[in-house]
């Protein structure tokens, strides 16, 4: 676990220098974000849902996160509801409910689940729902506020076509349902180019931080705190309650459900609200605040439940 926030906090900082003495000019963060949008996150889907076990998705750890994201997702639209800014509005809110639900189950999740839980497999399920239904529903969403008006059903339905982190998801799910094992010298440019994708999200995470005062009061304070607390602390203990209480889970199961609840916001979600320029500070405030506080929060949760 502590490995896995080393080498995150280590490609930030190198993103942070490049962005101290702006080796890639004014407009390098835009840039990255949008190379890890439109290519090396959907080659990265592509590869890993292309290569996935579709029959281990459904779990009870998977219930109990699902349902703790989404209760965490309308808690904080509610909380927030009055409390818009004037310059973000409805774009504020939805990047805020990302960032209090949406995991970082890649880069991270991937190494606590080895080192904590002692089994990859458990953060697959948590990948696959991200993958398959809340970025796009997300993503949909922030389009749609984007754009300046309520989509009809038709441009709804078109949505999916304009994004190529859909596009890229529905391809590789279609190759696993097939059933086809595509050969390795097919999967390579795009697991090369896949590979890209997390440090070049951190990277541009870094840049973005020059600057930056996450801990400063302002308008979006009140945004950014609520994500905070219901991402380090709304989220694993609702996570617990329904597994325990709700799905009867217990032992390496439920320890599972509580701790990929507990993961801190994706860097995903500042660069979605990067590409749709909605509330781009808070996403990146939230990923970093939730960064290091999830550290603490982690091993509290394998000392009472491990």
């Amino acid at each position: 676990m502590l490995t896995g926030f080393a080498a995150i906090w280590a490609v930030t900082l190198v993103g942070y220098l490049i962005g101290r003495y702006g080796l890639l000019g004014p407009g390098g963060t835009t840039v990255l974000a949008r190379l890890v949008f439109f290519i090396a996150t959907p080659a990265l889907l592509f590869t890993t849902l292309a290569t996935s076990s579709l029959g281990e998705v459904f779990t009870g750890a998977l219930a109990a996160f699902v349902l703790s994201t989404v209760i965490v997702a309308v808690a904080y639209v509610g909380l927030t509801r009055f409390a818009r800014s004037a310059e973000n509005g409805a774009g504020e809110t939805a990047v805020g409910a990302l960032a209090s639900s949406y995991v970082n189950a890649g880069n991270l999740g991937i190494p606590v689940a080895a080192y904590v839980l002692g089994d990859v497999s458990f953060i697959a399920p948590v990948l696959l729902f991200q993958t398959l239904l809340y970025a796009p529903l997300g993503l949909a969403v922030l389009d749609a506020i984007a754009a300046g008006r309520k989509p009809s059903a038709r441009q709804w339905a078109a949505l999916p076509l304009r994004s190529p982190i859909m596009l890229a998801s529905a391809a590789g799910l279609a190759v696993a349902a097939s059933g086809w094992d595509p050969p390795e010298e097919a999967l390579r440019p795009f697991e090369l180019i896949g590979q890209a994708a997390v440090p070049l999200a951190l990277l541009a995470l870094g840049m973005s931080l020059r600057g930056s005062r996450p801990l400063a009061p302002g308008p979006d304070a009140w945004h950014r705190y609520t994500a905070v607390v219901l991402k380090v602390i709304g989220q694993p203990a609702l996570a617990y309650l329904i597994g325990r209480f709700v799905l009867g889970l217990e032992g390496p199961t439920l320890l599972a459900a509580v701790v990929t609840s507990a993961l801190p916001t994706a860097q995903n979600v500042f660069v979605f609200a990067t590409r749709y320029g909605q509330a781009p500070g808070l996403a990146r405030d939230a990923v970093v605040l939730t960064t290091l506080a999830a550290a603490g929060t982690l091993v509290v949760i394998t000392t009472l439940l491990g």
